[in-house]
Order: structure tokens, then sequence, then C-alpha cells
């Protein structure tokens, strides 16, 4: 476990509170979870390793955005095509506000634990100290799980199309398949995986949020450029299809939108924060979301705006109309350029909690993390993941509607519902107050969200499963 057992909790407390007063750890006095606790081995490699808490508020901020302004973004116009103007902008304003809202919320729950003396680093570990035993292992972990792991498969498949874009560019007729290229970019994954620890990778998700910035801009004047071309197709912003149709459309389209602002690994990123970690994650969330506003908003207006209800799953795939492009062919392979870097760090940092769980069983928390006992299996078994989700995007190449049942089934629940129902037990406000109503109102509603978006999902893959082929050129 990641948190303090409860039986050397007041053991703990005290040597904090001695370090504290003769002013070791940091500049205030206070100890990371580290130091007070490594000497004692009362944390497990995954989170000894993994998880250090060494970050600054910069830090956080840099993973935060890496793990939401991803490359998914580029897949809001698609989302407004299904909404239109009103319904389209009004949901990616309630996503941005209540995901803020429950980030936050999950943040002070965690400070309050963490000022109590029981700091928890992992999402199951909450789960188990709120909601009780059984809860992280049976439900929150593997959710988080299927979550992140299937992001590893969608970023390594999307990468590989990037590539195969990249490539059809410079050689329209040429004949390489979507697989070889996932393959490669897999292999290039192979080494980026090995980087020991989450805030190891804090360098590398400073220059992932400039790449967002980048190819967001590339994606905005894109389509402004498209859509005053000559050859831009006429723009329609009616909704198609029939009732039902729109009304699953719909259901799908807040589940696109949803999954776009995602995380799942806040408990984790706060890990990486240094004590105290009072106000720090808010500090993050704030460089976060002015990144979010910037990006998200000017990527589906402008993308909607272009090509209205013809909205490819990616916008990028509209700049490309019958085997010639809407803008000139640099632009397009800069734009997939920058959007490829992006995805390998996206990649590494959702595998972070499959590292730690790996660490957790294969690592000796008494031996060094440089020692031969733990570098071998954690060379061998950060490779074997990412051959396995090497190997599913290259067979799965439809990977997307699956991933949207994960999305919907995993995303919504535990970064719309679940902070909402931690925050209510763990500070219990009044069930006169309106805090309390906000909360179990937003726990109720995208839980309902989830099913109608899983469902919604599903039918996809239902309608969807003639066209599928193992390892098939799309």
């Amino acid at each position: 476990m990641g948190t303090l057992a409860p039986n050397s909790r007041g053991l703990a407390d005290k040597e904090m509170n001695n370090r504290r007063e003769s002013g070791d750890g940091d500049g205030n006095g206070f100890i990371s979870v580290e130091e007070g606790l490594q000497g004692s081995q009362m944390l497990d490699a995954g989170a000894l390793f993994v998880l250090k808490s060494k970050g600054s508020w910069l830090h956080c901020g840099y993973h935060l955005t890496t793990s939401i302004v991803a490359p998914a973004l580029l897949s809001l116009p698609f989302a407004f095509a299904y909404l239109g103007w009103a319904a389209g902008v009004a949901c990616l304003v309630i996503g941005a506000l209540v995901t803020f809202y429950s980030y936050n919320l999950l943040s002070l729950v965690l400070e309050h634990h963490a000022h109590l003396g029981r700091r928890q680093l992992r999402f199951r570990d909450m789960a188990n100290d709120i909601l009780g035993p059984g809860w992280g292992r049976y439900y929150v972990g593997p959710i988080q799980f299927l979550v992140c792991f299937g992001a590893v498969v969608g970023s390594t498949l999307l990468a590989g199309q990037s590539m195969k874009s990249i490539y059809l560019v410079a050689r329209p007729n040429g004949t390489a398949k979507l697989y070889e290229f996932v393959i490669i970019f897999g292999g290039f994954m192979l080494v980026l995986v090995q980087i020991p620890s989450f805030h190891s990778l804090r360098h590398i998700n400073l220059v992932s949020l400039v790449l967002s910035l980048a190819y967001s801009a590339c994606a905005t004047a894109g389509s402004i450029y498209a859509g005053h071309s000559d050859r831009a197709p006429a723009r329609d912003y009616s909704l198609v299809g029939d009732q039902q149709d729109r009304i699953f459309g719909a259901f799908n389209a807040i589940a696109i939108i949803a999954t776009t602002f995602g995380n799942g690994i806040i408990p984790e990123i706060q890990a990486t924060a240094a004590a105290p970690v009072k106000g720090k994650m808010f500090k993050g969330l704030c460089l976060c979301y002015a990144i979010v506003v910037v990006t998200f908003f000017s990527v589906a207006i402008s993308g909607y705006w272009a090509f209205g209800n013809a909205a490819q799953g990616t916008i990028l795939s509209n700049f490309i109309v019958d085997g010639s492009t809407l803008v000139p062919k640099w632009f397009l392979m800069m734009t997939n350029i920058f959007t490829l870097l992006q995805l390998s760090a996206v990649g590494v940092v959702y595998l972070q909690p499959t590292n730690e769980v790996l660490e957790g069983l294969f690592a000796d928390p008494k031996k060094d993390q440089y020692s031969s006992r733990n570098v071998v299996p954690r060379l061998i078994s950060r490779s074997i993941s990412i051959v396995i989700a090497t190997t599913i995007a290259a067979m799965l190449p439809f990977f997307g509607d699956i991933n949207a049942v994960i999305g919907a089934f995993g995303f919504l629940p535990l970064d719309f519902a679940v902070p909402s129902i931690f925050y209510n037990i763990t500070f219990k406000p009044s069930k006169r107050s309106l805090l309390f109503w906000v909360n179990t109102t937003i726990a109720v509603v995208f839980s309902a969200f989830a099913v109608l978006g899983s469902i919604s999902a599903v039918r996809q893959i239902a309608l969807d499963a003639n066209n599928y082929k193992l390892f098939a050129n799309v």
C-alpha cells in the first residue's frame, strides 16, 4: 500500500513531528513520504520507486496537461457534429467546469488525509480507505487499469495512424500497412517506457505541453484555412439521421467529450508532489485548464465551423479530400509530427499505474532502485506491457470503438461521479447544504451518463462489427 499502515500511523506521525521540530526535511519543516517512511519500509516498491514525491506544482501542471490535453481533443468537432452548436458548446463548458471542480475535490480529499498523517498515493488506496476494503481491489483499481492501459493502446494506434498519414502525404501510392507503423512506434515506446519514475517525466511532459499547443494551433489554423478554401465542402450544421440515431449519437458525443476531459490518475499525479502538498494541485490544475480552454475550444469551434456535420473522427482527416490536401502538405506533415511526438508522452504517462503495479509485484523495496535485482525485472515487465499494448493496437485497428466503451464505463465514473462521493463521505457536508446536493447531483447525473454512454458505444460496435478485420489497413 502507498499509505501508512493503520497500526503504524502513530509511530510515523511521531517521527514526522520530530523531524519538523528539528528542522529536517524541506525548508518549511515538512518531509516527503519517502523521507518519512523509506527508513521503516512502509512503502511497497511501486510507490517507492514509481511515485516519488519530489515534484513542484509546475511539475503537477505538466503531468496534468499531458494526461488531459491529448490528441483526443482533435475529435471534438466530430462530437459537435452530433450535438450542434448550442449543445456542443454547452457540453464543452460543462465538461470543463465539472472536471475542474471534481479534480479539485479529489485534491482536497487527498490533502485532508495527508494532513492527518495518512497520505494516499493511489486511486485504489483512496477507495479502500474511504469506501471500505474491496472497493479499491474490485472496482476502482480494475476500472482505472482498463482506462489507463486502454489509453496506452489507443495512443499507440493513433501514433501509427499519424505515421501512416505522414507517409501517405510523402508517398501517395505507398504500400506500407498500418500495423507496420504501429510496430515501429511500439519499438520507440520500448525505450521511452524504461524511464524509472513518474517524476522523471517532468521535462518530457513540459515538451508535451508545448506540443499540445502547437498541434492545436495548427488544427485551428488549418480549419480556418480550409474553411476559406475554394475546395472546402459545403457547410451543413444540421443533425443527420433519424430520431434514434440522433439520440444515440448525442450520448456518444457526450461520452467523447467526457473522455477527452478524462484523467483517471489524479491521486498518482498528486503523489509526485513533494510535501507539503497543500495548494500544489490547485495551481497545477489552473495551469492545465488554461491550456484546456485555449486548445479545446479553439479546435472544436474552428473544426465544426469549417466542416459542419462532415467533421470526421479526427479533424486532421478532413484536411485530405479525394487524395489531395486542403492545406499545404508540409503543414499537414508538421501537424502530424507534433501529434505523433505528444502521443509518446501520453502513452508513457498512462502507463504509470501499470508500472507501479508491476514494480510492486516484481521489485524489492529493500534493494536500491537501480540494483540489478530491480532493473532486470523492470526492463522485462515494462517491455512485455508495451509488447502487449502494441500487439492489441496492431491487431485491432478498430480499438477506438472498444476504447469508447472503456472511456464511458471508466472515465465518467472515475472523474465525474467518484470525486463527489469521496468528498461527501470524507467531509460530511450537511444534507441541507448546497454543496452536498451539488456533489450528489453530479454523481447521479454522470453515473447515468456513464450507463447511457456505454450503451451507445456498444451499439456503435454492433453497427461497425461487419467492417472489423484483424490487422486491417485502415
